[in-house]
Order: C-alpha cells, then structure tokens, then sequence
C-alpha cells in the first residue's frame, strides 16, 4: 500500500514537472507553470519522507537541515538578485543540480565498494547490475562535468574569471583529460577499489572546467543551454539508478528540452555546436584591421525624441546593455507616451540576446511590457523594411550587418536582426567601444544610424522628458 502510494505520487509530480515545463514555454503562462513545477516538486519531496529507504531520526534530521539551509539560501538569493545577474545564478543553480546528480552517483558507486569488500571478489557492474551501473557512472560524469562547467561560467559571467586558458594548448589538454575521465570511468565499472572512484570524479571535475575556460563571453547562452540540458540528463540516469520514475521523466524531459534550445541557439547564431565548445569565439576582439568605413553620428537624446514621436512605426531592440541600466522600465514609460501619439511600436527579441535563453523577455515582463508587443527574430524581421525608426539600446551582436556581408568577420552567416533596414537606426550606447564578442559593429557607421551615448536610463528619461513637451 505504500509502496503504491509512493510511486503514485512521484508520477504525479513528474506529470506537474511536465505541466509546469509547458507553462514555461510561454511568457503568458511561465508564472502558471512555475507555480506548477514548484508544486510538483513540493509533492516529491514530501513523499520522500515516507518512503521506506529513508528511516532513523538521523537521516530525517539531515534532510530538514539539507532542505532549510538549501531552501533559506535560494528564498534569499531569489528575493536579493538583480535582473543583471539572473544568468549568473542561472548558471549556479542549475551546477547545482548536476551536482547532485554526481554526488548520488559517487554515494552508490561507493557504497557497492563497500559491499564488494564484504563479498570479497567481483566488479561494480556484477554488484550493481551492468544497467544500472553503467547509467550510475554516465550520470556520475554528466552531472560532474555540468557541476564545475557551470560554476566557470558562473564566473565568467560575474566577471570573476577573464582567462581563457588554463595551460598552454588548452583544447589538446582537453582531449588528453577526456579520454584519462573516459578509461577512468571504464576501471570504475569493471574494476573495485575506491581509487578509481575518486579518480574519474577528480578528472569528470576537472574535464568540466577545462571544458567551459576556453570558451567567449559572447557564447555563453549556449553553454548555459548546454550544461541545463546534460543536469537534466544526469538526473534522469540517477532517476533510473534510484527507481524514481519523478527523477527519470523530470529529467529526461529537462534534458530533452535543453538540448533542443542549445540546438535552436547554436542555429540561431549559424554555428554547429562542435564550433561553440571548441572554436573559442568570444574570447578576444576580432574587428578587422583598418576598421568599419565611415564615422559614427551622434544625436542628442532630446532629438532623439522628437524623431520618436513623429514617426509612424517602431521598432526597439533591447540588449545586455538595457539590463545592466536597468533602462526598461523607462522604456516602457517612452512606449506608453508614443502609443498616446498612436505611434505603432513593437519589440524585437534575438534567440540569444542578453547574457541567458529569454533574458530580454524577462526584464520587459519586468517592466509590465504586454506579451503581444514582444516579437521574435523571425516574426518581425521582414517588417524592419517598413520601420521609420529602429532603436538599439544595449544590443550589438545580433545587429550587426558584417554577419550578412562581410565573409571575414567572425559572425558571418549569423542571422540578425535586420535593423540596418529601417528608414531610420537610433543606437543607445555607454561607449563606442565593441560588443561582448568583441566584433566592431558595422551598424554604428550606417548612413542611416545616429548614436545616443550615454547611460540607457538617463538617455531614456531625457527622451520622455523630450515627447511629454511635445
């Protein structure tokens, strides 16, 4: 009776998992989904309680404090982080879960050494059972090497670590480190003894750095992307490891789900995966050598304004930049202002603007931007022809025109958004200097660009300040 009990609940989380991934999938329904998710979750670990495995005070009492410092930390973090570092904590937490899955995996793996002992003789995978041995040491490896990737990129993105090479030809280390993890994995599974235990993990740890150093700035969605999908993959084996069908369809989805937006992303930038973890884009500036033709044209925020109000059709473009000003609140307010003045203006979201999948998205429903205003890429992209004026505030990548016509720039053959058609292009910038990837952008030199410099917010509020005299 239990026993059914148990397995009946964790279907049912797993089915709120779903349900709640579903919700995610939309902006209108992530809220929905996310309270869904979290109910499912409330659910699995409630039923964790009763079942039979887990008995003596001393296991409940390490469960609550796992849960009360685990659970503190994360309603603290959650309460406290700028929208500017939500791809950092991001990138934490999900670590976190391939963490997990590596330390249940390490546990097991342990603990049939221990039984071995006992016994005398055999192997892992005959104390085990080779299934379950073999996902117990696949999971291992996934989940250690999302651990330590994400917590490098985690660093990476908080401006903690600038390296791009830990040791001199580091992509030849990296194959050198990921068939020693590989054989290391292979004694773990047909051997005994603790010692390649703690080998393959050292080594799945340390791949997983070495993994993520080499990587650019520019490419860190991706990677984001990558290591939420293999945590999801880790979770599930240790699902199958742990007979836990929440574990095994929660995870197998999230994996399913993460390696789809990692191949959806690598195609919205034009480059295979492989080029992604090997090629080290984004690592260093990479403008031509005599530079984009022509000069950039300023414009005062206040002129800017007034070209705003009297146009027909809008088009704003938001990036890292507006989060780092934290400007979308003020955009929203100038968006307000030109729809009083019956200005058609709508947003245009690249696949991998900001710093993580949906970040723009995110910081406009932080603003209270209505979901029918923000389009993708491949929505709005043909309308830019018909566009008074497009604004650029904080985006510079997933703009830039050297990905259509110049086969030398780096991001050749990436789409973008085709900003450099509009009648009219209004970039709002801090500086003049390069973007996250480091390409020179040819957009800031168009005939038809004018540069706002200055902090996103301020440039903003003069340009309301601009449109309210009107």
């Amino acid at each position: 009776m239990l026993t059914g009990l148990i397995q009946l609940s964790y279907f049912l989380a797993a089915v709120l998992f779903i349900v709640g991934l579903k919700g995610m999938s939309s902006p209108a329904t992530a809220r929905q989904g996310i309270i869904w998710a979290g109910v499912g979750m409330l659910v699995a670990t409630f039923i964790t309680f009763l079942h039979p495995e887990i008995h003596g005070v001393g296991n409940y009492v390490l469960i609550i404090i796992a849960i009360a410092i685990g659970g503190g930390l994360a309603w603290k973090t959650a309460q406290t982080v700028q929208m500017t570092d939500m791809p950092q904590m991001v990138a934490l937490y999900n670590g976190m879960g391939g963490g997990s899955a590596g330390a249940i995996a390490a546990v097991y793996l342990l603990e049939a050494q221990r039984r071995l002992v006992e016994a005398g003789h055999g192997a892992v995978y005959q104390q085990m059972g080779a299934d379950v041995a073999f996902l117990a040491v696949l999971g291992g490896l996934i989940g250690s090497v999302a651990f330590s990737g994400s917590l490098v990129a985690w660093a990476k993105l908080d401006g903690r670590m600038k390296r791009n090479s830990l040791v001199p030809m580091q992509q030849v280390a990296n194959i050198i480190v990921f068939a020693a993890m590989l054989l290391a994995g292979l004694w773990v599974f047909l051997g005994d003894g603790v010692f390649p235990i703690f080998l393959f993990f050292a080594l799945a740890l340390l791949f997983g750095v070495f993994l993520a150093v080499p990587i650019g700035g520019a490419d860190m969605p991706v990677v984001i992307s990558l290591f939420n999908a293999l945590t999801g993959l880790a979770v599930g084996f240790k699902g199958y490891v742990l007979g836990n069908p929440a574990l095994i369809i929660a995870g197998t989805v999230v994996g399913a789900a993460g390696m789809l937006l990692t191949h959806l992303m690598a195609k919205a930038m034009n480059r295979p995966l492989r080029n992604v973890l090997f090629s080290g884009f984004g690592t260093t500036a990479s403008a031509a050598d005599d530079g984009p033709e022509g000069e950039m044209k300023e414009v005062g925020a206040e002129d800017a304004g007034y070209m705003l109000a009297y146009a027909d059709r809008v088009v704003i473009v938001p990036g890292y930049g507006m989060a780092v000003a934290q400007a979308q609140h003020k955009i929203w307010e100038l968006v307000q202002l030109l729809q009083e003045r019956d200005v058609d203006v709508r947003f245009a979201i690249h696949p991998v603007a900001g710093r993580m999948p949906g970040h723009m998205n995110v910081l406009l429903a932080e603003a209270g931007v209505p979901y029918d205003l923000i389009f993708d890429m491949e929505e709005i992209n043909e309308e830019f022809k018909a566009t008074d004026v497009a604004v650029v505030i904080g985006a510079n990548d997933v703009v830039n025109p050297a990905a259509k016509h110049d086969e030398s720039s780096p991001i050749y053959g990436m789409p973008i958004l085709d900003v450099d058609e509009a009648e009219n292009v209004l970039v709002i910038k801090r500086g003049r200097g390069a973007g996250f990837s480091g390409v020179e952008n040819k957009l800031f030199y168009g005939e038809n660009t004018r540069m706002v410099f200055g902090d996103g917010a301020k440039v903003a509020t003069r340009m309301v300040a601009a449109v309210k005299e009107l």
